[in-house]
């Protein structure tokens, strides 16, 4: 169960300021728990501090760093439950899915602290001509600076780790702002960072409102802005963040292939995962699915029958598979999509009806390209099938979306496997599985309108530490 109230996390330390931010249950509506909501006063103190505790974040030796990371694992280990428990109370999701989340929580902190010690420069031969004879170049990694975290409802444990963990292996202090629908695992995590010893300022955790949220974009003060959620959203922090660098880990309407040789039991199974796990919440969820001609029919058929066994309802029920959306107002607005495609010619296999938050697993054939829910991110349970004659042409349906993240690609032809690689506008092609698949140690992110950088722990520590050179001269 959750607490009756939590505070927000102001340089280091809890702070019960208020009660200003309801959370609710997903599935029943209610309110579950109170959380204090930080204005921007709040948020100009925090990144004060983040700036002031920067120093001794950087003096602080690989070994301490990685401490601290051991240490949250260990607690989050001692958690579990409650950390599972309160997912599926603040972000609807089936407590299976839940408990899989705390693992890959775990396990992110985890790579964190064993990149936090292997953080290596290189020796740089200079001499490459006369003029640069006795010269020897060095480099070392040091931190960025403070950094600014925004992060998304939907994985509200691990993509937050995905900030918080490769920070403090760099030796970054940093303000985060966890999504207001679901700040509870963030502030579990500021729990857990409080018994460590980071120096007093180096993290604050604040929920707070959209208009209220200026300062994690435009401060000078911070270094760094990595931003997980929309396209909209995150393309306009990145106009405001004047000088820093900016990680986007947008949106998506994933492509997957199923191409004749493909195994159809196999098959199935992965894509009825990869498409309404967390009710297809996901932007990596197997949106538009390309099914090889030859194999179509008896693919729509099983398919079908299959999601329509799917069972939804209350998410802490252990067999439930479809939960709540994050919102009603969302589920509203994918039912409208799915009405407006069937409107224009597409056909509704099963699915598609809404009661509350919760909508039906969907599945839609003959949707036109320029319907939203086949041309924009639907990011809830449904997905759109086609059929292809021929893989290249499938190759060019996949890529011809503003978006561009993963793609998924089930075949046994190694010329084709090397084709997609080659050919599909994506950060990530995945053979023989779905776009929805991730490891949290892999170099995750996307092109196009799905995002710039790349998250995944080694990767993350790139963007968060810069590059010094030393040169020593010879006499």
């Amino acid at each position: 169960m959750l607490n009756d109230s939590y505070p927000y996390y102001l340089a280091s330390e809890a702070v019960f300021a208020n009660q200003d931010l309801d959370v609710t249950n997903k599935y029943t509506g209610e309110v579950a728990t109170k959380v204090a909501k930080a204005d921007a006063a709040t948020i100009d103190k925090a990144i004060a501090a983040a700036q002031q505790a920067q120093p001794a974040m950087t003096k602080m030796a690989p070994y301490q760093r990685k401490a601290v990371l051991d240490h949250c694992v260990k607690r989050f280990e001692e958690r579990f439950d409650e950390l599972a428990q309160a997912l599926c109370i603040e972000a609807g999701k089936p407590i299976k899915d839940a408990r899989g989340e705390v693992t890959r929580l775990i396990d992110t902190f985890r790579i964190a602290a064993e990149e936090s010690v292997r953080i290596n420069g290189e020796v740089i031969n200079l001499e490459i001509s006369e003029r640069a004879h006795g010269y020897q170049g060095m480099t070392k990694k040091v931190p960025i600076g403070p950094c600014s975290f925004i992060s998304p409802f939907n994985f509200p444990l691990n993509l937050t780790a995905h900030k918080v963990a490769p920070a403090i292996a760099a030796g970054c202090t940093f303000v985060l702002k966890p999504a207001s629908r679901t700040p509870i695992g963030a502030l579990i995590i500021g729990e857990v960072l409080a018994e460590t010893d980071l120096p007093k300022g180096a993290f604050s955790i604040l929920p707070c409102s959209r208009d209220g949220a200026e300062l994690f974009t435009t401060d000078d003060r911070l270094k760094l802005l990595s931003f997980t959620g929309s396209p909209d959203v995150g393309w306009e922090l990145k106009a405001k963040a004047g000088k820093k660098p900016v990680v986007l880990e947008l949106g998506g309407n994933a492509a997957c292939i199923v191409d004749e040789d493909a195994d159809l039991d196999d098959a199935i199974n992965r894509i009825i995962i990869g498409a309404y796990y967390q009710s297809g919440q996901s932007c990596i969820s197997v949106q538009r699915l390309l099914v090889h001609e030859r194999i179509y029919d008896e693919f729509k058929e099983r398919y079908v029958a299959r999601v329509k066994d799917l069972v939804s309802g209350d998410p802490s029920d252990e067999n439930t598979f479809i939960g709540p959306m994050i919102a009603e107002s969302e589920a509203e607005r994918l039912e409208n999509w799915i009405n407006s495609a069937r409107d224009q010619g597409a056909s509704v296999l099963c699915g598609g009806t809404r009661k509350g938050p919760m909508l039906e697993a969907t599945v839609l054939e003959n949707v036109p390209k320029d319907c939203d829910v086949s041309a924009d991110e639907a990011f809830g349970p449904v997905s759109v099938l086609a059929k292809f004659s021929n893989y290249d042409e499938a190759l060019q349906e996949a890529n011809d979306s503003r978006y561009g993240l993963q793609a998924g690609v089930f075949t046994r032809d190694i010329y084709k496997i090397q084709q997609a690689w080659d050919e599909l506008d994506v950060g990530g092609v995945i053979i023989g599985d779905v776009p929805s698949w991730r490891v949290d140690n892999m170099p995750y992110g996307g092109v196009k309108d799905s995002g710039l950088g790349r998250e995944g722990l080694r990767y993350a520590i790139e963007d968060m530490t810069e590059t010094r050179l030393l040169v020593i001269r010879r006499p």
